[in-house]
C-alpha cells in the first residue's frame, strides 16, 4: 500500500478514536453551555485550520488530526470551569426564584398565581425555564405535569426539591408551603456553599492537569520546531502508527485526568421515567 495512503487511513482511525473518547467523556457530563451556530462555525474553521497547519509543518497526517481533535477538547480542559460556574449561578437563582415564591405566597396569593407573578422577575440563570413553566400553566397544562417539565429542563438537585416541594403541596394542599419553601432555598443556598468548598479543593489538581498536558504540548512542538531530524522516524508509515498510538494513550491520560479534576455532582431527587419520559419523584416511587 502506499505509504501516504496508509498514513492517511491511520490518521482517520486514529482521529475518530480520539474524537470518540473525548465525546465519551464529556458525555457524562449534563451540564451544556449552549452555542450559536457562529460559534460551531467559527470553532470548526479554527479546528480545521489548525489541523492543516499542523500536517503542513509536519508532513504527517496523523499529527494534523491529533491537533484538530485537541483543538476540540483541550480549551474546555485548560479554560475556565464554565460549567462550575453557571451550575453555581443556576443554584443561586433557584433559592433566589423560591424565596419569591415564598414571598408572594405570603401574600395570600395562590400558587399559580405566585409562578406567574414572579416569572418575569426570576433570576437571569433560570428565566428562560420559569417563563417557560408559567407559559405551560397559561395553556392550561396541569401545575405538577408543568411543574415535572422544569424541573427535567433544569436538572439540578436544588431544583428537584423545590418541585417536589410544589408538586406534593399542588396534590395535597400541603400547609405551611411558605415556611417550607424558605427552609428549601436556605438549603440551596448551602448546597451553593459546599460545591464551592468542593470546587475550591479541587484546584491544586486542575492546576496540574494544566501542567502535564500545557509541558507536553509545548515539549511536542518544540521538539518539531528545533530537533526534527530527532523525530524523522515517524515520517513511514510505521511511524505514523507509532503515532496514532502514542496519540490515543495520551488522550486516554488526559480524559482520565480530566475526570479526577472533575467535581462530582450529588444525585437527583427526581428523575427522567424511563417508560414515558416523564419526571418522577424518587422519595415517592420508591
Amino acid at each position: 500500500m502506499n505509504p501516504a495512503l496508509l498514513s492517511a487511513v491511520l490518521g482517520g482511525g486514529v482521529g475518530i478514536g480520539v474524537l470518540l473518547i473525548v465525546a465519551g467523556w464529556r458525555g457524562k457530563t449534563k451540564v451544556r453551555l449552549p452555542q450559536t451556530s457562529r460559534q460551531v462555525r467559527v470553532r470548526s474553521a479554527v479546528t480545521a485550520g489548525i489541523g492543516a497547519l499542523t500536517w503542513l509543518v509536519t508532513g504527517w497526517v496523523v499529527a494534523g488530526v491529533l491537533a484538530a481533535a485537541a483543538m476540540c477538547a483541550l480549551p474546555e480542559i485548560l479554560g475556565p470551569d464554565r460549567r462550575h460556574q453557571r451550575r453555581m449561578g443556576r443554584v443561586e437563582g433557584i433559592a433566589s426564584w423560591t424565596e419569591m415564591l415564598r414571598d408572594t405566597m405570603s401574600a395570600a396569593a395562590g400558587m399559580e398565581q405566585a409562578i406567574l407573578a414572579t416569572a418575569p422577575l426570576a433570576p437571569a440563570a433560570i428565566r428562560v425555564e420559569v417563563t417557560a413553566l408559567a407559559a405551560r400553566i397559561q395553556a392550561g397544562d396541569r401545575l405538577p405535569d408543568a411543574l415535572r417539565r422544569m424541573a427535567d429542563e433544569l436538572a439540578d438537585p436544588a431544583a428537584d426539591l423545590v418541585v417536589a416541594a410544589l408538586v406534593l403541596a399542588s396534590q395535597r394542599q400541603a400547609r405551611q408551603l411558605a415556611d417550607l419553601l424558605g427552609s428549601l432555598a436556605g438549603a440551596a443556598r448551602e448546597q451553593a456553599a459546599m460545591r464551592l468548598r468542593v470546587h475550591a479543593d479541587r484546584a491544586r489538581t486542575r492546576t496540574s492537569v494544566r501542567v502535564i498536558i500545557g509541558t507536553t504540548i509545548v515539549f511536542a512542538v518544540a521538539l518539531v520546531l528545533l530537533n526534527r531530524p530527532y523525530l524523522s522516524a515517524y515520517d513511514t508509515a510505521t511511524g505514523q502508527l507509532v503515532l496514532a498510538s502514542v496519540g490515543l494513550l495520551f488522550a486516554a491520560g488526559v480524559a482520565w485526568l480530566a475526570k479526577i479534576a472533575a467535581t462530582a455532582e450529588p444525585s437527583r431527587v427526581l428523575v427522567p421515567s424511563t417508560t414515558s419520559g416523564r419526571v418522577t419523584d424518587k422519595t415517592v416511587t420508591s
